[in-house]
């Protein structure tokens, strides 16, 4: 499907968490609305899709918004929102990003992302997590590298499989293996990366798979949809097509056991670096 493809001038770029993401950072970043990753595999279970503050009418992965001023906010706003933070005694911390992907193939016409990533480096939050399911985030290995000496800096690069292709479902926005050596690229720079296993789809081959991922990242997250996307039992997911076509490859890796079946097979593999579900997310590990 073609992207619609627009620009935007924004009237802020930094919110103050809630919900989910509290306790994972004090700040939310998203350079983008929408996202042209929308009708790639992992914008099947992707529930931004059903929220229509940001879609409007348009269908999910039709269109993409680039917030041009994003950088210049970023400048204008950073240190009221960090004397915010401080004064309720945390870190100012910057989740980018929640409800896009900061690294989509548009990156490069717009660059709304790395120009982020230079405002940063001016004045840099305490803690930056990148989230993508992109190895284009290589493109701006050297500006998070230089970020990483001035501030705690986590790429969470999402891989949810071990399988290039799974069954009823579209292709990776980024192919497993470009996204394994993405991980490794990045990990050499020195800047730490962790491999987002989420939302959790089937594996064909889990001693494997974590045996290749304890190779290229610093630590894993395994996050199942169910208890993982927002809600108690995963019902904002269950009103995507991703249980589904789930169901279709392997029942049972619809439930919670599948997930504890995965994560004692990572922590054997890679003990005292895997973490499950929101700790993870918020760098909390365990054996």
């Amino acid at each position: 499907m073609r992207v619609d493809a627009t620009t935007t001038e924004a009237r802020s770029i930094l919110t103050r968490t809630c919900g989910y993401l509290k306790t994972v950072a004090s700040h939310s970043l998203q350079p983008y609305r929408g996202c042209s990753f929308g009708h790639s595999l992992c914008g099947v279970g992707c529930y931004v899709q059903h929220n229509r503050f940001i879609t409007g009418a348009a269908a999910w992965g039709s269109f993409l918004v680039a917030k041009t001023n994003a950088a210049t906010l970023y400048r204008e706003d950073n240190q009221r929102e960090r004397n915010w933070t401080r004064a309720r005694g945390g870190e100012f911390s910057i989740f980018m990003s929640s409800a896009t992907d900061p690294f989509v193939p548009h990156e490069k016409i717009y660059g709304v992302t790395r120009a982020v990533l230079e405002a940063m480096l001016d004045a840099p939050p305490d803690v930056l997590i990148l989230q993508t399911h992109s190895d284009r985030i290589t493109d701006s290995a050297d500006l998070i590298a230089r970020l990483a000496d001035r501030c705690r800096v986590r790429v969470h690069l999402s891989i949810e499989t071990d399988q290039e292709k799974l069954r009823g479902f579209p292709a990776h926005a980024s192919s497993v293996e470009k996204r394994l050596r993405a991980a490794s690229a990045l990990r050499k720079l020195g800047v730490r990366t962790v491999v987002t296993v989420a939302p959790l789809l089937p594996i064909s081959d889990p001693e494997a798979f974590f045996q290749r991922l304890s190779e290229v990242s610093d630590a894993v997250v395994i996050d199942h949809f169910i208890g993982g996307d927002g809600s108690k039992n995963g019902s904002r997911t269950k009103r995507t097509r991703l249980p589904e076509l789930v169901a279709s490859i392997d029942e049972a890796s619809l439930s919670l056991a599948y997930r504890d079946e995965i994560v004692t097979i990572a922590r054997r593999v890679m003990p005292g670096r895997v973490g499950v579900g929101i700790d993870g997310f918020a760098g909390r590990l365990s054996d």
